[in-house]
């Protein structure tokens, strides 16, 4: 029995000393595998200085974890915004993961962002293509798109936005906003108490690029369903522009468990989408009388159809630019004039210069005509300023070297000459749009120059999104003082504290906004 009693003791020794050598061994073959690749990482990116962490910021589990001083994480552009660059002296820095993720370069520095997006001349970087799969939901387009699948959707594109288009976004917006007014009943009231600002901004963006980009015939009261039960094209839109990084995403399957209404939503805009794409198809061919507007979506059927067979574009094509331009165009418009709103209510100076400018050009009563919005310089200074300080494309999507190449890096200021550092193949940069566009107090001059990108693949809607702003915040400055909205015992700084602070999702917006609208007498 004793013997028994020891053989198994001594056995159950050797299994714990098997396990334990077994760990050990895992644990030392981890040890020289992250050694051996840190040190690989660290030849990639010379001598750039830089964050020497387990998980790269935006892979698998890094992204999912919080930011803190081990783990940058998905937030840490914006949450160390302050120190990124001052704690390395430079303007581009490296990222070295030893556990997961490859090495690579982070940049504010524009002269880099010109060589890795290509501003006017050639580039050794493209966009990767699963960086790109979130915006492909609907079909390749003209924002994941990349070299000659980009020239070849640029030249489609490019002719939707046209002069007509532009007065249409002008007169749209101003009729959508006096809809609003009614609809929300602001006519007969002295003071509005809005929770969330968002709500206001996201719903007028998502009308006036459907009435002007897409010619649907939306309006502020439609309910969110129609009288048989089904969900309405306008909440669709509405569902899946929201939810387009949970479809980006989530796989195919999962949209069939919990989330019936996105899926419903999706199903809605899918058939939607194609039939629109067959109508008009159908009547820019037969050269259809009814064809009068001046919408992105007809005017880009028609010119995609005057293109050689070659270079026309096929329907999930169409449909992906007609969706992409209708999220971009909905979000990011909505994200920066709530952001606008915000910062105009914590500086009420600069919100009485701005209200006067919009007196003196359009008068106490007057509509602000077309012609009117290049009088109306501060109001644009101060969407610009807001888009600067929020950017809603808050990084340009991660550039990869197709092939080996060199990166001229300026060396930090007080240093003359640049640094040219082999780049190979593969290696990913990120611009940084956060600090490039900088960060410092509020002013009325600040430079669009950068808040919708550089170069050939600068924003294709950027006069789109600033007449949609500029007729929208001259009309209601005209009409109201805006002002933060405090809960009970906050104070205005508190309020800064907890609402001037980014969201970022796909794109980066402030967090819900309260704010109080007085009427102006």
């Amino acid at each position: 029995m004793g013997s028994s009693h020891e053989h198994l003791s001594n056995q159950v020794l050797r299994t714990n000393a098997l396990i334990m050598n077994v760990v050990v061994a895992v644990l030392v073959i981890f040890g020289i595998s992250s050694f051996l690749k840190y040190r690989r990482g660290l030849k990639v990116v010379g001598s750039v200085p830089g964050l020497r962490v387990p998980f790269y910021p935006t892979d698998f589990p890094g992204v999912v974890l919080p930011t803190t001083w081990w783990n940058p994480g998905y937030l840490f552009l914006w949450k160390w915004r302050f120190s990124n660059y001052a704690q390395f002296g430079v303007d581009t820095f490296s990222v070295v993961p030893f556990v997961v993720g490859k090495p690579s370069f982070y940049t504010a520095n524009i002269d880099v962002l010109r060589q890795v997006v290509g501003g006017g001349h050639k580039t050794s970087f493209a966009k990767g293509e699963h960086q790109s799969d979130i915006m492909k939901v609907w079909g390749t387009n003209l924002l994941a798109a990349d070299k000659e699948i980009w020239r070849k959707h640029r030249r489609v594109v490019g002719p939707a936005f046209s002069p007509n288009l532009h007065q249409d976004v002008w007169t749209q917006t101003l009729q959508i906003y006096q809809e609003a007014i009614v609809a929300e009943n602001w006519m007969s009231r002295t003071e509005i108490q809005i929770p969330c600002i968002q709500a206001i901004t996201f719903k007028l963006a998502l009308l006036v690029i459907a009435q002007c980009g897409f010619g649907f015939d939306f309006t502020w009261s439609d309910p969110p369903r129609n009288s048989s039960g089904r969900m309405s094209v306008q909440q669709a839109l509405s569902t899946v522009t929201n939810d387009h990084l949970l479809m980006g995403f989530a796989p195919k399957w999962l949209l069939r468990l919990p989330f019936q209404e996105l899926r419903e939503a999706h199903e809605q805009i899918d058939s939607f989408m194609k039939a629109q794409v067959r109508q008009r198809k159908k009547q820019v061919i037969h050269k259809d009388a009814e064809i009068t507007g001046h919408d992105i979506f007809t005017m880009l059927v028609k010119a995609n159809e005057d293109e050689d067979a070659k270079l026309k574009l096929d329907d999930s094509e169409l449909v992906g630019n007609v969706f992409v331009m209708l999220f971009a165009g909905h979000e990011t418009t909505a994200h920066a004039l709530a952001a606008t709103l915000g910062l105009l209510a914590t500086h009420q100076e600069l919100q009485k210069e701005i209200h006067e400018q919009i007196f003196s050009v359009c008068g106490h009563d007057g509509e602000p005509s077309f012609d009117d919005h290049t009088k109306l310089n501060k109001v644009q200074a101060a969407f610009y300023e807001a888009a600067r300080l929020f950017p809603p494309a808050h990084i340009l999507q991660p550039r990869e070297a197709w092939e080996d190449t060199v990166l001229h890096i300026p060396n930090p200021k007080d240093q003359d000459g640049v640094l040219s550092l082999p780049i190979p193949k593969g290696t990913f940069v990120t611009v940084d749009m956060i600090t490039t566009l900088g960060i410092s107090k509020i002013r009325l001059n600040s430079s669009p120059l950068d808040a919708f990108s550089v170069g050939p693949r600068s924003c294709v809607g950027r006069k789109f999104a600033v007449l949609e702003a500029l007729a929208f915040l001259t009309s209601l400055l005209r009409d109201f003082s805006v002002h933060p909205l405090l809960a009970d015992g906050e104070t205005l700084e508190a309020w800064k504290v907890n609402v001037l602070d980014a969201n970022i999702g796909v794109t980066l917006g402030v967090k819900d906004m309260p704010l109080r609208l007085v009427r102006r007498k």
